[in-house]
């Protein structure tokens, strides 16, 4: 919403590219808060990255979803989008191709601690569908607090 994702997004994309025979593509998924609400929490003008539909997945070798989140959870927007990805699985349309997940909070202590709770939840849905999870784990300075510490959660 505020742009936090997209700039992680941008720079997951630019090492994407920098590798040889690789092609990677910058989507947003569609916003479903209404736009007073968007006006409400101040949201700034969408960025212009296309929206992707779910149709447009069985295209690519593999993903990397980033979302934000709120209060300590991914965002409803993401998993709006992974519900619509049924007739995907149930078609294995997705199957054998690498998923990963990438998330942005506030700051430490704000959610960043229970957001890998809810997201492994869909990366065991992309899991049945047939993806190989790769995972990404942020290094804390040494002296955080241990309660903030993530460990990797792989399947």
């Amino acid at each position: 919403m505020y742009g936090h994702v997209e700039t992680l997004a941008r720079e997951i994309l630019r090492g994407a590219n920098s590798v040889e025979g690789v092609e990677a593509k910058l989507w947003q998924i569609p916003e479903t808060l209404p736009p007073e609400e968007l006006v409400r929490l101040r949201a700034p003008p969408k960025s212009d990255v296309p929206i992707i539909n779910p149709f447009k997945l069985p295209v690519a070798d593999g993903f990397v979803f980033g979302f934000p989140t709120r209060l300590g959870m991914m965002a409803a927007q993401f998993k709006a989008f992974l519900d619509s990805t049924q007739y995907l699985w149930k078609a294995q349309m997705l199957a054998c191709k690498p998923a990963g997940i990438f998330y942005s909070t506030s700051c430490q202590g704000v959610g960043q601690e229970t957001a890998p709770q809810p997201a492994e939840l869909e990366l065991q849905q992309a899991f049945h569908q047939g993806n190989h999870i790769a995972t990404i784990i942020k290094k804390f300075k040494e002296d955080a607090h241990p309660i903030f510490t993530l460990h990797n959660r792989g399947y």
